[in-house]
């Protein structure tokens, strides 16, 4: 007997329905296995804590942290609200390009660029390069460019994808590095030790990717995960430490 109109309409529906479940479940091995997790208890909030993740099956285990970390003069800009010479480090989620320093490779798995003195950074809204790496040797920085041969700040330090489409005047040269004694200008700083944990730590391979912002939560930990504690890290036991920095 040939079934009902409205239950063939409903089996047809709930295929459809499967199917795009199916297909979004898919794109799960691609997603992020590392996750650092910035976050402050207001915008204003010059200090915040970073606990870095390890995520399997959707649930995190605590890899190290919480650490203190410096953010901006002026704390967290709100999601989309960054702009250029604000002195607020962006909000929101992002991956990481490239690291580098004026010292040498520390034995990272990320591709690494030795800064030199003719290095710097495009902070220039008017400028073609605008939020680029630039060789003053031969190309033009623009006005008033960041330097990069810069110490102990950038030492070594982790370029965040922020702005990578380098609109105009959404803010630039968006770092972690190390920290100096106090907030910086817009990136996030943490001190030597534990700047070079993480940065051994992340691994391209597994998609890493940054959270920042006003208390945000952190991923869903695993049966093994504790919120809050500080746990053995790449370059073993840590605990929680002040951190400051300028960019």
């Amino acid at each position: 007997m040939p079934a009902p109109r409205a239950l063939t309409v409903a089996l047809a529906v709930a295929a459809a329905v499967l199917a795009s479940l199916a297909s979004a479940t898919a794109q799960v091995p691609g997603a992020a296995s590392q996750l650092v997790v910035v976050s402050a208890r207001a915008y204003h909030d010059t200090v915040a804590t970073l606990t870095a993740y390890d995520i399997e099956n959707g649930l995190a285990s605590v890899a190290f942290g919480p650490w203190k970390a410096r953010l901006g003069y002026n704390g967290f800009a709100p999601p989309a609200g960054k702009r250029e010479g604000d002195g607020r480090t962006p909000s929101g989620t992002f991956g990481f390009q490239f690291m580098f320093g004026s010292e040498p490779n520390p034995g990272v798995l990320f591709p690494y660029r030795r800064v030199h003195r003719y290095d710097v950074w495009d902070d220039d809204p008017a400028s073609p390069l605008y939020n680029e790496w630039v060789d003053v040797r031969n190309n033009d920085p623009g006005t008033s460019p960041e330097p990069l041969y810069s110490r102990p700040a950038y030492e070594y330090g982790v370029v965040i994808a922020y702005n990578t489409a380098r609109v105009p005047g959404r803010g630039s040269a968006v770092f972690i590095h190390v920290a100096v004694g106090g907030p910086t200008g817009g990136c996030v700083s943490l001190p030597r030790r534990e700047l070079l944990a993480l940065l051994r730590w992340l691994d391209p391979a597994d998609a890493p990717q940054i959270e920042m912002g006003v208390r945000v939560p952190g991923p869903p930990l695993g049966a093994t995960g504790e919120s809050g504690v500080t746990t053995t890290g790449p370059s073993g036991p840590t605990a929680a430490t002040s951190g400051t920095g300028a960019s």
